[in-house]
């Protein structure tokens, strides 16, 4: 979620001059979650830059990703390289397509979540996300960024519905997750991925949200809105 704004600024920086830019979000090692919004945002991409002039390259490693990844790479991407040729991807859905697998259910929950349902007092949404994240082993800091992110996506459930919001909570050795359901509805597929102006009036909720945790899934049609925050337990070690 952070990485089409970064571009979008850039462009922004170079306004009349031509830009390229290489970008590999997709890889072997992802989970099936990092790689189901990896591709949402792909084919993101080509709505965020339809009117850019703008030249940007996806690399996929062929040799190690599975066919059911670079079939949808082919539905995101209006233009093919390989072998040294170029050829227009007939399988392309435009700027406004996305694969079917982006639109899927996320998966189940684990029956071990916690849960809780908030109608107007965010206080104690806070305090289990806190206590939470200590016990799952959150280090201070990334304990503080995830409070604040529930609490930016409760908030919305009270500022846009009139109805109660649930929160679920879990973890595993590895990351937290918070999960936020209400009815309100998401219209907007670039939501949280476009920085909003400082005078905007709303739109920070999610932007912050994508620039403090991990991974973000949003799901949102006419029966409710579900937005699923991931944060890592330990964070990836830098590379040497």
């Amino acid at each position: 979620g952070r990485i089409i704004p970064r571009v979008q600024a850039f462009v922004d920086l170079h306004a009349g001059q031509h830009v390229r830019y290489v970008g590999e979000p997709i890889w072997a090692s992802r989970s099936r979650a990092e790689l189901r919004e990896a591709t949402r945002h792909e084919a993101l991409v080509n709505l965020a830059f339809a009117g850019a002039d703008a030249e940007i390259l996806c690399p996929y490693d062929t040799t190690r990703l599975g066919q059911a990844v670079i079939a949808e790479a082919m539905q995101t991407h209006p233009l093919l390289l390989s072998g040294g040729g170029a050829r227009t991807s007939a399988e392309y859905a435009g700027p406004f397509g996305l694969p079917s697998s982006c639109g899927a259910p996320l998966s189940a929950r684990p029956d071990t979540a916690m849960i809780h349902t908030y109608r107007s007092d965010l206080s104690q949404v806070r305090a289990l996300v806190l206590k939470s994240a200590r016990e799952a082993g959150l280090p201070d800091e990334r304990a503080g960024d995830l409070v604040l992110a529930v609490s930016e996506v409760a908030a919305n459930t009270l500022r846009h519905t009139p109805s109660a919001g649930t929160l679920a909570i879990w973890h595993d050795p590895h990351e937290i997750v918070c999960e936020i359901r209400d009815d309100g509805v998401i219209t907007d597929p670039l939501a949280g991925r476009r920085r909003p102006a400082p005078n905007a009036l709303g739109g920070h909720g999610l932007w912050l949200v994508h620039q403090v945790c991990d991974l973000v899934e949003l799901r949102s049609d006419n029966t409710g809105t579900t937005v699923r925050m991931h944060m890592a337990i330990r964070s990836p070690r830098p590379l040497s």
